[in-house]
């Protein structure tokens, strides 16, 4: 399936990987509806910082993905969907768990139900390494039980079998990929790399929660990499397929290699009780077994962590004046 020419509709465009993706997709030759949550400051999110050329190339549309017509109206023309549209961030999950479950179940079962009224042709849905908990085998495959371990990932759980019903109901053409920890250029604090970093770059400490947790990182590029391919892949269809580089590293570990890299030996890392998750809800280890994306689709990571988190500590270096690094200090994480 050769996305050229085609119509794709991005859902959560505006978000970190969903910008780089309509970058990539830009840059393809692909034409691009890129979907972004309403909001009054015609703020495009992540779009803003995309080339003036390629912005010039997508079309930004505004709406809520709990709202059926408004997803019916940019899915009639799609030729493929990539849904990746949710609110993900977990401690936001723990003090708003009804937003987060009517935005990420309904907001997919309005895709998918637009999808298969208007014939798409290809749904990637997104979910997450979330969904699997923590690990009750390493690395961990398309097989592993799901455990909702947050409001976060039990709303994923429920998306993502709804894409599978969806598949198995109505033979809709959907394949769910599962990224593990994606990080580089433009991603926000809530994620560890970029609180790292920041810190790093502006504090003479770094505060970070529970350290001994492992998570297997892909850099953005090779994660938009996995997502091209699905799409244009005949064989993903009712997949589920995972997306790591299949390395895990504790956060510590973590945690001192940016300290190396961004050139800050002197850095302590120090403990804050405030960025830990509840006891039963945190995720000790998560590390990807992928040998089912390199065999049915011919992907594997491009980058190594040390690379790609040269190139994220660089761009943030740059673009330190993006991030709120007081204000989200001030709140504990």
């Amino acid at each position: 399936m050769n996305l050229r020419n085609k119509r794709a509709l991005v859902t959560g465009a505006g978000g970190f990987i969903g910008s780089h993706l309509v970058e990539r997709l830009a840059n393809m030759g692909v034409e691009v509806t890129a979907f972004v949550r309403y909001n009054s400051r015609n703020d495009f999110g992540l779009l803003e910082l995309l080339p003036e050329k390629v912005k010039e190339e997508i079309d930004v549309v505004m709406g809520d993905l709990r709202d059926p017509e408004t997803i019916q109206t940019v899915s009639k023309d799609a030729y493929v969907v990539f849904h990746l549209g949710a609110l993900i961030d977990i401690p936001y999950s723990y003090v708003r768990p009804r937003e987060v479950v009517e935005t990420n179940i309904m907001g997919a079962l309005n895709i998918l139900s637009a999808a298969r009224e208007f014939g798409v042709k290809k749904v990637v849905h997104t979910s997450t390494s979330e969904v699997y908990g923590t690990a009750q085998y390493t690395p961990i495959d398309e097989n592993h039980p799901l455990q909702g371990q947050s409001p976060y990932s039990a709303s994923k759980i429920g998306a993502d079998k709804l894409a599978e019903s969806f598949h198995r109901s109505y033979n809709l053409p959907v394949t769910t990929i599962r990224p593990f920890n994606t990080y580089g250029p433009r991603q926000s604090t809530r994620a560890v790399i970029p609180t790292i970093v920041t810190q790093a770059l502006t504090r003479d400490r770094i505060y970070l929660g529970s350290l001994h947790p492992i998570r297997d990182f892909t850099y953005v590029g090779d994660t938009v990499d996995a997502f091209v391919k699905i799409a244009e892949s005949n064989r993903s269809v009712g997949e589920v397929i995972n997306i790591g580089s299949g390395s895990g590293i504790s956060i510590g570990d973590l945690a001192n290699k940016i300290i190396s890299l961004a050139g800050k030996k002197k850095l302590k890392v120090v403990f804050d009780p405030k960025r830990v998750r509840p006891p039963k809800s945190e995720v000790e280890r998560l590390v990807a077994d992928s040998s089912k994306a390199r065999k049915m689709l011919g992907w594997k990571t491009a980058t190594s962590l040390d690379d790609g988190l040269r190139k994220t500590i660089e761009w943030m270096r740059e673009n330190i004046g993006l991030y709120k690094v007081s204000y989200y200090f001030d709140l504990g994480g």
